[in-house]
């Protein structure tokens, strides 16, 4: 049975429609995968980020630290055990606060002040003895609330002076404040001197590992610094990159030959791959309210695109390329919060999209495994299959580009 011979022209949203009819998909079952798709998971509510903490510790044992956080989630006991916001029971008062000026936001975290000093800590391991420095907060700084479709990065800074025989320190940040990155930078003023330590991540209620103060910290072995970034790549789609699964997904369900699958994948790699360096090296930047719902356009043209044609055409390739570039972007959000090592840019980059090649060949193996049952029958394949998750992606990325518009 030919499904699109005469829908090929009409216009996408009456092609829709003709394969919702045509498919006779059961009402109850789509508007459940489509209730599951929007709503169970929303992508564009807030992730809740990591706090990257960076103490600075100088020659005369001043201790300077900045906490880059989302102060909504703060105040709002807003966590790593969401996956994202609207998880949370103090949603709503979450958006309430994203919403305020810096100003409003700053009166608001004044009395949160008292109770977040009692609870982070510095611990210092001297000759004689160990105990915790008492720090102060010498200041926050606010953003406005711009985007609000993306978490507003606060600074936290703080302050302390270290006993005269301290050897080194832990960092301490609850559990409750949600998961967190920390460095520590050994700074030599006299010479010009900055060594930093390599990140540790901490995702439980621990201090971290002792941060020398005898010895001047080493580079990271390069075998870790891939091994890292390789991780970092793979977590971002796998499986925190619903946006860029559904994006896979909709290249999968065009072919299920690996040839044709892995041509486009391989372009929208290389893509990604040439926008993500430029973006790290501040060649190409775009702000977040231009890239997040072009990047969710790009989803629901895939799915569109799929209900129009039933081979894979050059043009398609193109297009491929160009939403690669577009994701490219998107995925230097992510290493801009994280950082990259200077004396292993290269290196950390392509460990990153090497993770990132692998995280897209996980979903791809994975969908080949649950759908090869319905391979052997061409036709129903596409009834059963592309149509109906083509539609599902279409819906879903509409919905995803006018949320992010900050339409509703």
């Amino acid at each position: 049975m030919v499904f699109l011979n005469k829908a090929e022209n009409k216009p996408p949203f009456l092609c829709i429609i003709r394969v919702l009819m045509i498919s006779k998909i059961n009402c109850l079952t789509f508007i459940c995968l489509l209730y599951s798709g929007l709503f169970v998971n929303p992508v564009m509510a807030d992730v809740v980020k990591p706090a990257l903490v960076e103490i600075n510790v100088k020659k005369d044992k001043t201790v300077n630290i900045e906490i880059r956080a989302s102060i909504e989630a703060l105040l709002t006991g807003i966590n790593a055990q969401y996956k994202n916001t609207k998880q949370a029971p103090n949603a709503a008062q979450y958006d309430v606060y994203r919403k305020m000026t810096a100003e409003q936001l700053q009166h608001s975290f004044e009395s949160f002040k008292q109770p977040f000093l009692q609870q982070v800590y510095l611990k210092i391991a001297g000759n004689t003895q160990r105990q915790n420095l008492l720090l102060s907060i010498d200041g926050v700084t606010i953003p406005p609330p711009g985007y609000t479709k993306v978490p507003r990065i606060s600074v936290i800074q703080m302050s302390g002076k270290l006993p005269d025989d301290a050897q080194s320190l832990q960092w301490y940040y609850p559990a409750k404040f949600g998961d967190h990155a920390v460095r520590l930078r050994q700074i030599d003023q006299e010479n010009h001197l900055w060594h930093w330590s390599q990140w540790q991540w901490i995702r439980d209620d621990s201090v971290s590992e002792p941060f020398s103060l005898t010895e001047i910290v080493a580079d990271k072995p390069l075998l870790d610094v891939i091994s890292s970034y390789i991780v970092i790549g793979y977590s971002h789609i796998v499986p925190k990159g619903q946006d860029h699964i559904l994006f896979i997904l909709g290249l999968f369900l065009l072919s299920t030959h690996w040839r044709p699958l892995l041509m486009q994948v391989t372009m929208f790699t290389v893509a990604h791959t040439i926008t993500l360096g430029l973006a790290m090296n501040n060649v190409v930047e775009l702000p977040a309210n231009v890239v997040e719902p072009l990047i969710a356009l790009s989803i629901a043209y895939v799915g569109i695109e799929n209900l129009t044609t039933r081979t894979l055409h050059k043009s398609r390739l193109i297009l491929v390329f160009i939403f690669g570039l577009l994701h490219g972007l998107g995925f230097a959000g992510v290493l801009s919060d994280f950082g990259m090592p200077e004396d292993d840019f290269a290196v950390a980059l392509i460990s990153f999209n090497v993770g990132v090649e692998l995280g897209q060949i996980t979903v791809i193996s994975l969908a080949f495994v649950l759908l090869s049952v319905w391979f052997k029958n061409r036709q129903r394949y596409r009834k059963m299959v592309v149509m109906p998750g083509s539609i599902l992606i279409s819906v879903v990325g509409l919905y995803w580009f006018f949320e992010r518009l900050e339409l509703f």
